[in-house]
């Protein structure tokens, strides 16, 4: 698809912004949604003159992780180019990485060990502070260089979120790091064991197996983080990049790593925000507006909160929002779209397959069918209910960049 995607696209300039309310679809709870609840007077007054619509981020019934939906949002098919949250984690973190190298997400958490069986009590150890993470990282890198001939790195990320890079002496493909990540994405169980999915991930499971066993000791008289989970084990991938598909200078205005190294992956330019918050978001897009034809601009509190099962904090990071986009409505965007990346419903308290709302301002938006930025207003827009990998077609659409197909 991106590839027809890309031979239709005309060199031409345009201004377009893509916001993404990171897991800003909900359900009722009870009676409403989080967009529902939310008084969003800017937002309501913008998607009356939009085209709306809902995308499912992979295909029905199937709940994104993050890397994936996003790779759909940028107009990648999620199934062919499955990217692990390691290397994006990683290259958000500005870790160098080879194609000998294999890198891991990891989260501190909690457990109760009573000898013969571990329990998760919590996936995310209470989000201990950035500045204990640095403290539990020092001590297992001073305790963890190597498992057998495998140099071991660590790295600390924000919260309870770390990398870990594994440093092989010869090249890796991804087939050699097919396997299961050990968080059970529940609490109240066991973690789960790196078990190989196939023959060629044997060797890297294995050394896995006894990094988790590692951990486990040196973290043990940890309070809160006395365990950790481990996921999106990956290598280095080669996609084409976002430049060469759309011939659209781009940059990403982020707050968090991994959504960093996503957009460092397709090939967009990250720009520092000086502050985690929408405001210092929003003054460093005023700032760049001349140099760039596309904005991806990702708000991730909407999503935290929604892990978390609080409904009020949610609201309040949409309103913030809504507060905000003032400030961008009076700048000169031929396209202007809000979505989410996925649902993540404070209800369910994690990542949803539920339908994510879209709106497109433009001068070709279809508008007029939808009131407010809802999960059900958007479903009575023209663009339907679509896969999340064909946002991108109705972005370049609305921009008038991209020539008609056929005779």
């Amino acid at each position: 698809m991106h590839e027809l995607r890309a031979g239709l696209t005309k060199k031409k300039k345009a201004k377009i912004i893509l916001f993404v309310l990171d897991g800003v679809g909900g359900l009722p709870h009870p009676k409403l949604t989080e967009l529902e609840a939310a008084k969003t007077p800017t937002l309501d007054k913008l998607v009356k003159k939009s085209e709306t619509g809902c995308h499912v981020p992979i295909i029905p019934g199937l709940t994104p992780g993050s890397g994936a939906a996003h790779m759909a949002l940028f107009g990648y098919d999620p199934l062919r180019y499955d990217i692990g949250r390691g290397v994006l984690e990683a290259l958000g973190l500005d870790i160098s990485v080879s194609d000998k190298d294999v890198l891991i997400r990891g989260n501190f958490s909690t457990i109760k060990d009573n000898g013969s069986k571990v329990t998760i009590l919590d996936r995310r150890a209470g989000r201990i502070s950035t500045e204990t993470n640095n403290r539990i990282v020092k001590l297992l890198q001073s305790r963890i260089k190597k498992i057998d001939s495998v140099g071991v790195e660590f790295v600390s990320g924000l919260e309870h979120r770390f990398v870990c890079k594994l440093k092989f002496k010869t090249k890796l493909d991804s087939s050699q790091v097919q396997i299961y990540d050990t968080d059970p994405e529940e609490v109240g169980v066991a973690p789960l064991i790196p078990k190989n999915i196939n023959k060629n991930s044997l060797k890297v499971s294995n050394i896995i197996i006894k990094l988790m066993s590692l951990i486990k000791e040196v973290l043990k008289k940890e309070k809160k983080a006395n365990y950790a989970l481990l996921r999106g084990f990956s290598v280095y991938p080669e996609i084409p990049t976002f430049d060469s598909l759309y011939g659209l200078k781009a940059a990403s205005i982020v707050t968090y790593p991994m959504y960093k190294g996503i957009s460092k992956l397709v090939g967009m330019e990250h720009l520092d925000v000086k502050k985690n918050s929408i405001e210092s978001q929003v003054d460093t897009l005023i700032s760049h507006y001349d140099k760039y034809d596309f904005f991806y601009f990702h708000v991730k509190k909407t999503d935290s909160f929604g892990e978390d099962g609080n409904y009020k904090e949610k609201i309040k990071v949409i309103q913030n929002f809504d507060t905000e986009l003032k400030k961008i409505n009076k700048l000169n965007f031929d396209v202007i779209c809000i979505t989410g990346d996925h649902s993540t419903p404070s209800k369910m308290k994690s990542h949803s397959w539920h339908p994510v709302p879209v709106a497109i301002k433009s001068k070709n938006s279809f508008y007029g069918t939808s009131k407010r930025f809802t999960e059900k207003e958007c479903l009575k827009g023209t663009m339907g209910l679509f896969e999340g990998k064909n946002l991108m077609n109705y972005i370049l659409a609305h921009s008038e960049l991209l020539s008609k197909f056929g005779a």
